[in-house]
């Protein structure tokens, strides 16, 4: 027994150089695809999940009480839902094609201002922009109804202008927060000031320049209710029908409306944004 234990092959000892070798492998292993994937943090799934849920329970409340409260025959004509809804219509469309100009002006007018000799005059039209948007903008809408004349494009007009500074600001503040060393590393290998601009610069700026949007949207959606003060529709006829004809349930109903489409655009905006975000940032 004791001949047999004494002859038994010890365990083969491993060698040092085993674990350095399958660190290696491991470094040398590309990741998987599940990893390049785009991580969603918890804050982020909450943001994504709870403003459509919200908007979705408020305008099922607004519709249950718009059914079973009593309106008299005033309130009845305005609150109709399909007055409703073709306000509501407009009041997107006015939304929607002053968001398309404002990202058409704002984003390649940013991008001029941080290349060559523009880029002193950034300063300048930022504060500009400035005391543009300190303007009261129904002012704004009315002067330029009055030089333009009363209707849709005017409104959009009025809106684009207020809300072209968040959009320009943040294309600026994106671009100019590119690490200059990662620039000069795109020159290095050879590419293009264009191929830097598009492939190098825009994605990093991409998610400063998609907070300046949703900004934007959502003050184009608050102000578009002063394009009923030009015969340009939208919700803010139900809030001015209501306070001429002293039914003041009238415009808050009508306010309400338009707090639910302010909220369910920044919520598309997020989503946009979180599209469009670059992997790995």
């Amino acid at each position: 027994m004791s001949e047999t234990l004494a002859h038994d092959p010890a365990p083969p000892e491993p060698r040092p150089d085993d674990d350095a070798v399958g660190k290696q492998h491991d470094e040398e292993t590309p990741p998987s695809p599940r990893r390049r994937t785009r991580r969603l943090t918890a804050e982020t799934l909450l943001m994504l999940v709870v403003p459509p849920l919200l908007v979705l329970l408020v305008f099922g409340g607004y519709a249950w009480w718009h059914e079973h409260t009593h309106l008299d025959s005033v309130e009845a004509q305005q609150l109709r839902w399909k007055t409703v809804w073709r306000l509501l219509l407009q009041h997107v469309e006015l939304t929607g094609m002053s968001a398309l100009l404002v990202v058409v002006i704002a984003i390649p007018l940013g991008i001029a201002m941080t290349r060559g000799p523009l880029r002193r005059a950034a300063p300048l039209v930022v504060g500009v922009a400035n005391g543009g948007q300190a303007a009261p903008s129904v002012g704004l809408i009315v002067l330029l109804a009055i030089w333009l004349g009363f209707g849709f494009w005017t409104a959009v007009l009025a809106l684009t202008l207020y809300g072209v500074l968040p959009v320009l600001r943040n294309t600026i503040t994106g671009l100019q927060g590119v690490d200059p060393t990662l620039v000069e590393a795109g020159r290095g290998v050879g590419m293009s000031s264009t191929a830097v601009l598009l492939r190098v610069e825009m994605p990093l700026a991409v998610p400063v320049i998609m907070a300046g949007l949703r900004t934007a949207l959502v003050l184009i959606v608050g102000t578009a209710a002063l394009a009923t003060f030009i015969n340009a529709g939208g919700l803010g006829a139900i809030i001015t029908a209501g306070i001429t004809n002293y039914r003041f349930r009238v415009p808050v109903a009508g306010a309400v409306l338009i707090a639910l489409l302010a909220l369910l655009v920044e919520w598309l905006g997020r989503l946009l944004e979180l599209l469009a975000r670059p992997k790995g940032l």
